[in-house]
């Protein structure tokens, strides 16, 4: 047993924020995941409800969904040890998501895909917020945290600090580049091939009427990936 446990320590942890109206995008990503990778990985959901003990921050206005702080425990949640991945619910990966580790740079703090003088093309999210531009947007989309560099990312300073620093990463000292594949943002960046993480950052194509963006088949093939049955459905063979 404790052999077993020394082998799953070694394997990369996946947190991905939970957004209760969207649990469906959770399933679909979680699908892509196990569908593409060579070796497991750790997934972690990052549920506000099941982190109270550690998230006191009341939700606000500006809010688009409720991983919009929590995502920041991340190095907290991992003991501030390694490195961790988090990635917004509204994705789904198309290769090995264990090759983004390949990628870690000990001499930053956290890296993502840097999307330059990125503004969006919308004025409301999917759910009817209002949608808010600023430096450095959906860079804390996807983030590899160097999680022993990042230690000010406290309980108590996620429920303080201002969204404005902890989006534009202000608390790193060294914010590393993944490439643009990493992280491409359907309806918003002009159509590739080759993205590894697709993010449907407009709204995925679970609502009507985002089923036809780029991606959306093969989003839709993940989402009937999670199969669901009843007792009742099952042949009885016995």
């Amino acid at each position: 047993m404790r052999g077993v446990l020394s082998r799953m320590s070694r394997l990369n942890t996946v947190y991905i924020g939970y957004e209760p109206a969207e649990a469906v995008a959770y399933h679909a990503l979680v699908a892509s995941i196990i569908q593409n990778c060579k070796r497991p990985v750790n997934i972690v959901p990052l549920d506000r409800r099941k982190l109270q003990w550690c998230h006191k921050r009341p939700p606000d206005l500006k809010q688009s969904n409720s991983f919009t702080y929590t995502r920041f425990l991340v190095p907290y949640l991992s003991e501030y040890r390694g490195w961790s991945l988090f990635m917004d619910c509204d994705m789904i990966v198309r290769e090995d998501i264990n090759e983004i580790f390949d990628w870690a740079n000990d001499a930053v703090d956290v890296m993502c895909v840097q999307h330059p003088d990125y503004t969006s093309s919308v004025a409301t999210k999917y759910l009817g917020t209002q949608q808010y531009n600023y430096p450095r947007k959906n860079w804390s989309s996807v983030m590899l945290f160097n999680n022993a560099l990042c230690q000010q990312l406290t309980p108590n300073y996620i429920d303080t600090a201002s969204p404005a620093d902890l989006h534009r990463m202000k608390w790193a000292k060294n914010v590393g580049s993944l490439p643009r594949a990493w992280n491409h943002l359907v309806g918003e960046q002009p159509e590739r091939h080759d993205a590894k993480i697709v993010h449907f950052t407009l709204g995925t194509p679970c609502w009507p009427r985002f089923r036809n963006c780029e991606y959306g088949d093969e989003w839709e093939l993940y989402r009937n990936a999670v199969n669901w049955y009843l007792p009742e459905d099952l042949e009885d063979t016995g």
